[in-house]
């Protein structure tokens, strides 16, 4: 196991619903790094990336939000993720609203030519600034990694897009937008809906899901939207919408993942301990974090 390195984005500027960017300090409060060294991981924490507040920001235009300013974090926390991924540690990015997964994506992209791409979420997070019915940016990172979307997204660190559609998995979908759907089609992602687990199973899904994930790749980062989850379990999440992953299924998603042995990178973002119940959706975010890194049962 290569030795981790935490790295915070207290970001909120991609969502309307503030209060997710105190979510890399619950999921630290939560024991992550103990945990982490408990399962004998090499742990180390980069700190936080610097964000703005929102209230010193502008909206800009309303089709896409904060945008210079998500535009700014996403190009250093690239660089960061570059760098540890030089330096041979596996970067855990820790969210923040999802719009994270923009610059780490980008800087494993960097490293990794030919990337797998495991989109856990609720929602598809496949808009654009043409599209988007609400301008909010973490629900454009996963169509940014693909290269639809404003350039000074797509192209961070030079190059786009960052990752394959056949090389990319959305898992546990229940909420698109119109035009969205529209988007994902054209683009020949895989997608596996909640109806499609429940149909087939999550441990079927998974098998389908790492076929293509490690189709020809070189190594597989993980995105995982708390929201995937359902509230029930995860109450603590900026946009919670019922009939998401139980508890049991997130973890053998996570286990399954790790019997793989492939995942080069993570990022765990949407943890918004406001609207939690005593940290219990960080405490689930560490064990989550745990089990892709190998946590077992037995």
């Amino acid at each position: 196991m290569k030795p981790v390195k935490i790295i915070g984005v207290p970001i909120d500027l991609g969502a309307d619903r503030r209060g997710v960017d105190m979510g890399p300090s619950a999921i630290r409060y939560a024991g992550l790094q103990n945990e982490l060294i408990k399962l004998g991981v090499v742990t180390e924490d980069f700190g936080n990336i610097n964000v703005p507040v929102a209230e010193s920001r502008h909206f800009y235009h309303s089709r896409a939000k904060y945008l210079p300013d998500i535009v700014e974090v996403s190009e250093k926390l690239s660089l960061v993720v570059e760098k540890t991924i030089a330096e041979g540690k596996m970067p855990l990015v820790l969210g923040g609203d999802h719009s994270v997964a923009i610059g780490s994506i980008a800087g494993v992209a960097a490293h990794y030519k030919k990337l797998g791409v495991l989109w856990v979420d609720t929602h598809g997070d496949f808009n654009t600034p043409e599209i988007t019915p609400s301008g909010n940016i973490h629900g454009m990172g996963l169509a940014v990694a693909l290269g639809y979307g404003d350039e000074k997204l797509t192209n961070l660190l030079g190059f786009t897009p960052k990752i394959r559609p056949e090389n990319t998995v959305l898992l546990g979908v229940r909420d698109l937008d119109d035009e969205e759907k529209k988007l994902i089609h054209k683009s020949g992602v895989k997608v596996f809906t909640m109806k499609d687990i429940d149909r087939i199973g999550l441990e079927k899904a998974m098998e389908e899901a790492l076929k293509i994930l490690t189709n020809g790749t070189d190594g597989v980062h993980l995105s995982f939207d708390l929201d995937a989850v359902d509230p029930a379990y995860a109450p603590g999440v900026g946009t919670p919408k019922s009939g998401g992953l139980t508890y049991r299924e997130a973890h053998l998603a996570m286990e399954l993942l790790a019997d793989a042995d492939v995942l080069v990178s993570m990022d765990f973002s949407e943890v918004n301990p406001i609207l939690d119940v005593q940290n219990k959706t960080a405490l689930l975010a560490v064990e989550l974090i745990t089990s892709a890194l190998g946590k077992r049962i037995l």
